[in-house]
């Protein structure tokens, strides 16, 4: 009887406590669809990339050079330093900037709204001495989204403004489309370029609705304004036209590159393969061989470098719904101590 009545109870707790988590929890989600309605705002934030580049270089010559070689450095400095004060012309000369920018692409290129808030930016301030690099980083994903994120970096050119896009991992279909409107492409020597070509798929359950005697209905005005349906029964007709789409996409897409890249032999390299760095920089799909790393080292001596970045705040929402898993995460560990206690 005493461990019915100890079970009795912890049941009763933990019943309390759960009840009270779901409370918890459905105020949250209550409160994210209600912020959903508005679009959350975001701040631009810049860092200097040059000054990130010196504070590097200080940190090792500390930890290298002895004491002798760092008065000897210090002393270098501060000659070079007044050598240019002497200088009016050399005081008054002003280095150039480079903006970089960094898109990690996913499927539905949702961060092409961080990106054009970027590209704005830049445009307001950059002149046509300056210089943007772009980090693309994407496997491709939908046309309309990623047309619309290398129509961003065209702004970019129509300035005057010299873009260039740099591959450290891969820049494929749609990412591609974004690299080939860049003055000039840098690719890692195993970067994945490429895949200059247009797949879509779905699948269609019909079969499966007819074996289980659930009847599917779907009304259209317009012969083709449905060609594939995931639940209809398709048709030869359909699937025609839908490739006819795909295929006509397939165009637009090779005309596209072919624009931007004259040099290349579009029939060649349109085939929907990708490719490694070393092997895109034969067929005239990127221009030079080189990390990011590399070219902004290169850079820091030519251009003050900055990095923008569209940060976007969290809602309340959100970050009521990190504490939220954090205490769902203690409660939890505690139920399972508190079940190990009643059993012993």
């Amino acid at each position: 009887m005493e461990f019915l009545f100890g079970y009795g109870l912890f049941l009763a707790k933990a019943i309390t406590i759960v009840v009270a988590i779901l409370v918890v929890v459905g105020l949250i989600i209550s409160m994210a669809v209600k912020q959903k309605q508005s679009s959350a705002s975001g701040n631009l934030e810049f860092e200097s990339l040059s000054e990130h580049f010196d504070d590097i270089k200080s940190e090792a010559q500390l930890v290298i050079l002895d004491k002798d070689e760092l008065k000897k450095l210090e002393k270098e400095e501060k000659q070079k330093q007044k050598k240019n004060a002497k200088s009016s012309k050399k005081a008054d000369e002003k280095k150039n900037n480079m903006f970089v920018l960094h898109f990690n692409g996913s499927m539905n290129a949702q961060e092409v709204e961080q990106l054009r808030e970027e590209i704005t930016a830049i445009l307001c301030i950059a002149t046509k001495d300056d210089e943007v690099l772009v980090n693309v980083e994407s496997g491709g994903g939908v046309v309309h989204g990623y047309g619309l994120a290398a129509s961003q970096l065209q702004r970019i050119k129509d300035k005057g403004i010299k873009l260039t896009v740099s591959v450290d991992k891969v820049a494929a279909s749609g990412g591609y489309m974004m690299a080939c409107v860049a003055d000039h492409i840098i690719s890692a020597p195993f970067a994945i370029i490429g895949s200059i070509g247009v797949i879509a798929q779905l699948p269609n359950f019909n079969k499966v609705l007819k074996k289980n005697d659930i009847e599917f209905e779907q009304h259209t005005a317009g012969n083709f304004k449905r060609t594939l349906t995931m639940f209809g029964e398709n048709t030869d007709e359909g699937r025609t036209k839908f490739k006819e789409e795909i295929e006509d996409v397939h165009v637009m897409f090779k005309d596209f590159v072919k624009q931007n890249r004259p040099e290349l032999d579009i029939d060649k390299v349109a085939t929907g393969e990708y490719w490694y760095g070393q092997r895109a920089k034969a067929l005239n799909l990127v221009d030079e061989l080189k990390t990011s790393d590399d070219f902004l080292m290169d850079a820091n001596n030519q251009y003050r470098l900055f990095h923008i970045k569209y940060a976007t705040k969290k809602t309340l929402a959100q970050k009521l719904g990190f504490s939220a898993y954090q205490a769902i995460e203690q409660t939890f560990m505690r139920l399972v101590d508190a079940g190990n206690k009643l059993y012993r």
